[in-house]
């Protein structure tokens, strides 16, 4: 069996990936550097939807066969971002409010895809499994548990994670 996927987001998302580095650099007030306009478009999955998904390919999928998972959660890079201030502007208001103000176009990346997207059709005909998530729910519940965790952002971003896992052990 093998599976591709959409981009994931949710929860230990690492700081590097554009939605937790955008919700961390607001939450500090630093920059929310978009690149070019902002225009790449890129397909949504929640984590826990492809958990959900890869559980149903192992159980119910056909040895030698592909499956794609996806979100159908197309979104532009810009309008991730501005989701994302929206949620902080409510959920966690404070000095740096409105968050879109924090938002900064750069450079883009040479090479820099316009859109990555996936066709889910085969799993959702094949296996009837289809997203739980929006991605309205999805982004809500990723900027909540990013606000109820910013110690474990902390650790990773400032050198003290070592490779332990996270989320089972108690930290001092």
């Amino acid at each position: 069996l093998i599976t591709n996927c959409s981009n994931n987001y949710g929860p230990y998302h690492f700081p590097e990936k554009l939605i937790p580095l955008m919700i961390l650099n607001a939450l500090e007030g630093k920059a929310l550097p978009v690149y070019g306009k902002g225009e790449q478009i890129r397909d949504w999955l929640y984590v826990e939807d492809h958990a959900r998904a890869l559980y149903k390919v192992v159980r119910e999928g056909e040895v030698g066969e592909t499956y794609n998972i996806g979100g159908h959660n197309e979104k532009q890079n810009i309008e991730v971002v501005n989701t994302i201030c929206a949620l902080l502007d409510e959920l966690a208001p404070s000095q740096y409010s409105p968050y879109a103000n924090l938002i900064t176009h750069v450079a883009d990346r040479p090479g820099h895809d316009l859109r990555y997207a996936i066709d889910a059709d085969k799993i959702e005909r094949e296996l009837g499994w289809c997203p739980e998530e929006t991605f309205e729910t999805g982004i809500r519940k990723t900027v909540q548990w990013y606000l109820d965790n910013q110690e474990w952002s902390r650790r990773v971003q400032d050198g003290s994670y070592q490779r332990e896992r996270l989320g089972t052990t108690t930290h001092v």
